[in-house]
């Protein structure tokens, strides 16, 4: 079951690849969609050029929220931060509040058209899923593990980043896998505002009523959030098994 699994993955990830490197040869399996004689792939712009572009907007987006967020977390967490914890929580969960089609309408008079105004609509929807995983993984760390930490003679500092944020990693990754599955669907809405991503040909099969580019664009995009949610899974995974060696490390040890 488990080499099906990856088969099935490696499979998908080929039929993208050689969609977005020879998007043409696949026009006999869309043409069925196109209506009236219509073109069956979308040749306005470059489907490869659409598609790193929209994952260049995604990665910087979800960087930030990344950094932010988890620097936020580690501050509400130490003793001279507590007490902020109300008031950061309420901003992050400012960006899951506002659509992101509305913080696009904002955005747009003060930075323009283009990459900026979805990057902080981007920004803003995955600082909360994020956040929320930080303060839980560093909030309820084993107080054994903790006390033994102290007990060798560890600083705060040198606690925080040999111990707290690799035990409470698996739990980080996990809120960052849903912040860019989420970024990665979403993005589309930036070409709304004249960014450069898969949205792209999406809006252009509403507008022309072409359901062959709605369809091509919507698969790229749905197999991008399934090969990306995978991959963060493995890395998860991984991140969890060195937490379980560490905790036990410095139980036994």
């Amino acid at each position: 079951m488990r080499y099906a699994g990856l088969a099935l993955r490696l499979a998908v990830f080929a039929l993208l690849a050689a969609f977005l490197l020879r998007p043409q040869s696949f026009a006999p399996l869309l043409q069925p969609f196109a209506a009236n004689g219509a073109p069956a792939i979308y040749t306005q712009s470059s489907l490869l050029s659409l598609a790193l572009s929209h994952l260049e907007i995604v990665l910087a987006a979800s960087l930030l929220s990344t950094v932010i967020a988890v620097g936020c977390a580690i501050f509400v967490t130490r003793p001279a931060g507590a007490e902020f914890l109300p008031l950061l929580r309420s901003v992050a969960n400012i960006g899951q509040a506002c659509p992101p089609v509305a913080v696009l309408a904002l955005a747009v008079p003060a930075l323009g058209f283009g990459t900026a105004p979805t990057l902080v609509a981007l920004f803003l929807y995955g600082l909360l899923p994020i956040f929320e995983t930080t303060l839980t993984g560093l909030s309820n760390l084993p107080a054994a593990v903790v006390e033994a930490a102290d007990g060798m003679g560890m600083t705060k500092t040198q606690r925080l980043w040999h111990i707290e944020l690799p035990l409470a990693l698996p739990l980080i990754l996990g809120g960052i896998r849903l912040s860019v599955v989420i970024g990665i669907g979403t993005a589309t809405i930036g070409s709304t505002v004249a960014a450069h991503t898969l949205g792209e040909v999406i809006i252009a099969g509403l507008l022309t009523n072409n359901l062959a580019f709605v369809v091509q664009g919507g698969l790229v995009v749905a197999a991008f959030a399934v090969l990306v949610f995978d991959l963060l899974v493995l890395i998860e995974r991984r991140a969890a098994r060195r937490a379980g060696l560490i905790q036990a490390d410095l139980a036994f040890g």
